[in-house]
């Protein structure tokens, strides 16, 4: 796989999940914000939060720390893109790190009291679950799912590349004791005129 399909393909699941979920909080924002949940089906209902933690709400006041932690993560996905072969593969590495700049974006826009310290927004509660966001969904199921796919199929750092050369099959020789055989059976278009006739 070219090395310009490979980042595309990472930059575009990270481009569509980035954009989903900033849309989804500007809606939720416009929305939901100081106005009552708005409920869907069974438990699920759509309800306005902040989050200075981690995801489903945990951590509340580490933001920073925990921005540094989600660059670190970034930057180990990005070095394991490098060795994936699996186009889907690719494509759940670009999941979780554009749910990573989702949640990151919020702390830096939103930031009122320094670097990092904005509140991310979560909207969707299902009363029995922390409230999480579209960024929240893609981060742990693209994590889970990248833990399988990793456990069905090695990355083969040793793997050749696809346009690498196939090496020579050596010539197949006699062996070095055999004598050729000079004698050629009658009728056999190798054989001499005159062989096979009575004098």
């Amino acid at each position: 796989m070219s090395a310009t399909k490979r980042w595309g393909t990472v930059v575009i699941a990270a481009l569509v999940v980035l954009a989903l979920d900033q849309l989804t909080k500007w809606w939720a924002v416009d929305r939901l914000e100081g106005q009552m949940p708005i409920d869907v089906v069974w438990t699920l209902r759509f309800n306005f939060a902040e989050n200075t933690g981690m995801a489903f709400s945990k951590g509340t006041g580490a933001g920073r720390w925990i921005s540094l932690v989600v660059l670190v993560i970034v930057v180990a996905l990005v070095m394991l893109a490098r060795s994936v072969r699996s186009v889907g593969g690719l494509v759940l590495i670009g999941v979780v790190i554009g749910g990573a700049f989702g949640n990151l974006a919020d702390r830096v826009l939103r930031a009122e009291a320094g670097v990092l310290t904005g509140g991310v927004v979560d909207w969707i509660d299902f009363q029995w679950w922390p409230i999480f966001n579209v960024a929240d969904a893609a981060v742990v199921l693209g994590g889970v799912l990248i833990a399988v796919f990793l456990l069905r199929e090695p990355v083969d750092d040793q793997a050749l590349p696809v346009d690498a050369p196939v090496p020579p099959v050596p010539p197949v020789t006699a062996d070095a004791g055999s004598e050729p055989n000079d004698s050629a059976a009658p009728g056999d278009p190798e054989a001499p005129s005159g062989a096979g006739e009575d004098r």
